[in-house]
């Protein structure tokens, strides 16, 4: 019985790392300005350039890049981030039944960048750490530092800068440079989190935890 707990405990720490990633998102990512880059980033701006739905596109998008994981890590990695998915999704749902605990962040943009790139790179961190992901940015991210041999923060960065600079065709500088700082930050985050005391590159540590 205890070898079967500590072979699933793993879960607990990739609920956790959902709890605070959803707990950051809606207390200060959705009553900001901030935006990001990845995934996210791709659904809005197809939905204002070509009113696409990210109903429509967000399973798609994320599906697509959940397989891109699946062919780098495994099954185990499916099985992981569809508890980090659904657990974030849950926990999202629970929040909205209260009311944000954070004070109203809008007239102070660079410490929203900033907590929440803290809320985000430390869930998403833990998540990814645990060989999953809780969305189809940090599944990319996974695949492109396997692939490519680089860091983990490289790999979002190349991402989200990619779709930052995109959203410049409807988005104002300003507001984009200030994702651009939680994008660099949380990047850095989970990087850090992710190879906490460990000396292995990032690929390395999925393939040998999956």
């Amino acid at each position: 019985m205890k070898k079967l707990l500590k072979r699933y405990f793993y879960l607990v720490y990739i609920l956790i790392g959902a709890f605070i990633l959803a707990f950051g998102m809606y207390n200060v990512h959705s009553r900001t300005i901030i935006t990001e880059g990845g995934i996210w980033g791709i659904e809005l701006l197809l939905n204002h350039w070509f009113n696409l739905s990210p109903a429509v596109t967000a399973p798609f998008l994320d599906g697509t890049c959940y397989l891109l994981g699946a062919v780098f890590f495994g099954k185990d990695f499916i099985i992981k981030s569809l508890v980090g998915t659904l657990g974030y999704s849950a926990f999202y749902a629970l929040l909205e039944q209260f009311p944000p605990l954070l004070p109203d962040l809008n007239p102070y943009p660079l410490a929203a960048a900033i907590i929440g790139a803290v809320f985000v790179g430390i869930g998403a961190g833990i998540v990814v750490r645990q060989g999953g992901a809780c969305a189809g940015d940090d599944a990319l991210a996974l695949a492109i530092s396997k692939k490519l041999k680089c860091k983990i923060s490289t790999a979002y960065l190349s991402t989200d800068m990619t779709v930052l600079l995109l959203s410049l065709s409807y988005i104002p500088f300003v507001q984009i440079a200030y994702s651009l700082v939680t994008v660099l930050l949380s990047g850095w985050i989970i990087e850090k989190v992710q190879n906490w005391k460990k000396n292995e590159p990032v690929g390395a540590v999925l393939s040998e935890d999956m």
